[in-house]
């Protein structure tokens, strides 16, 4: 079973207790009524879809039920690290890929 610790918690629970909830660190659109519509295509629909470490957003559904940001290897489902809403995404250019 795979593990998610929360850092609102502080615990390590099972991955049913939590929702994926998106993209973390998406830039918002500050009026949204003067995009064109494929700038809104864009800002809602289109979102990256890396192969390798991708920085997500999760929600602790049947705990805290906070949202918090994840990086997460797309390719073995590992989580390197969680973090809370407001903390600037790590730097994780050390992680190396092991084949």
């Amino acid at each position: 079973m795979l593990l998610i610790h929360c850092p609102y918690c502080e615990e390590e629970r099972p991955e049913p207790e939590f929702r994926h909830a998106g993209e973390a660190h998406i830039a918002r659109a500050e009026n949204i009524t003067e995009l064109s519509d494929e700038e809104f295509e864009r800002h809602f629909f289109i979102r990256s879809n890396p192969k390798g470490i991708a920085f997500e957003r999760w929600r602790h559904m049947h705990g805290c039920a906070r949202f918090f940001n994840a990086a997460r290897d797309t390719l073995s489902d590992k989580f390197l690290v969680t973090y809370k809403i407001g903390t600037p995404k790590p730097d994780l250019s050390g992680e190396i890929r092991r084949k």
